[in-house]
């Protein structure tokens, strides 16, 4: 008996927990686009907060991310998984991601403009304090992060989950006042050793504070276990890469931008 009362005090306690974490869906705009994103946050906390910004991977805004926004609300950050495709666009196919993923990578400038328009939406939010701000992406996202460090938005920190690293014009980086963690697949096809020293000299030359971080073994995607698990497709899930990846993350959040309890 004993042992089924501490049983039902454990599942009363994680209940509580969870139930503290809300959600809701969030209208905004980009110009005149009609954007969605999805909120998430712990209800019994009080006062500003710091937030992170999640910028989806090439399909758009999916579960994947909410599952993110979910882990990181229940660290007490005010989380908001941004939509960069704008309302209802939410991909399945890989042509049709591919295709409108390469929209925003062959227009850098939109692109910012939407991950901007996230940002702008969480640091007007009364539970958020503006000054602790942290985005992040994974894959298409990641590159969308760092676009908005390389244009000094409005947040402490950006991070990238195994995100492309190229810019149009390198050279135009002149100060980055963010700091910056890549976390990268050793083995990704989709950046090839000549993006990891064109992006370590342009944030060398910008005086940048980054971390880059690689895994061995890891290839694209290695944090999604949608990804299957043969690293020979260029794309697949890493167990150790993940968990190690998210290690990180809580490091770098510590630094940047700590959440006070």
């Amino acid at each position: 008996m004993k042992v089924l009362s501490l049983a039902l005090m454990f599942l009363l306690e994680v209940s509580i927990c969870l139930a503290a974490i809300k959600t809701e869906v969030i209208s905004y705009k980009e110009g005149k686009t009609e954007l969605e994103g999805h909120l998430a946050y712990d209800d019994s906390m009080k006062g500003p907060r710091p937030a992170v910004v999640i910028v989806h991977q090439w399909k758009g805004l999916s579960d994947y991310e909410k599952m993110r926004a979910q882990q990181l609300a229940e660290k007490g950050y005010v989380v908001f998984a941004a939509d960069i495709y704008g309302k209802g666009v939410r991909l399945t196919a890989m042509e049709d991601a591919k295709t409108v993923s390469s929209q925003y990578k062959n227009d850098v400038p939109k692109y910012r403009l939407r991950v901007k328009a996230a940002i702008d939406e969480i640091a007007k939010n009364k539970m958020v304090n503006p000054k602790m701000i942290v985005v992040m992406g994974y894959c298409f996202g990641g590159i969308g992060a760092l676009e908005a460090a390389r244009m000094n938005f409005q947040v402490v920190g950006a991070v990238s989950f195994h995100g492309g690293l190229t810019t149009p014009s390198p050279a135009m980086t002149k100060t980055v006042r963010p700091k910056i963690l890549v976390l990268h697949g050793a083995l990704d096809p989709n950046v090839p050793t000549k993006d990891v020293e064109a992006f370590m000299k342009e944030m060398n030359d910008a005086k940048a504070d980054y971390q880059f971080i690689a895994y061995s073994g890891a290839v694209h995607a290695f944090t999604d276990k949608n990804s299957g698990n043969d690293p020979s497709k260029g794309v697949a899930y890493n167990e150790a890469a993940d968990r190690r990846s998210w290690r990180h993350f809580m490091d770098f959040l510590d630094e940047v931008a700590p959440v006070t309890k």
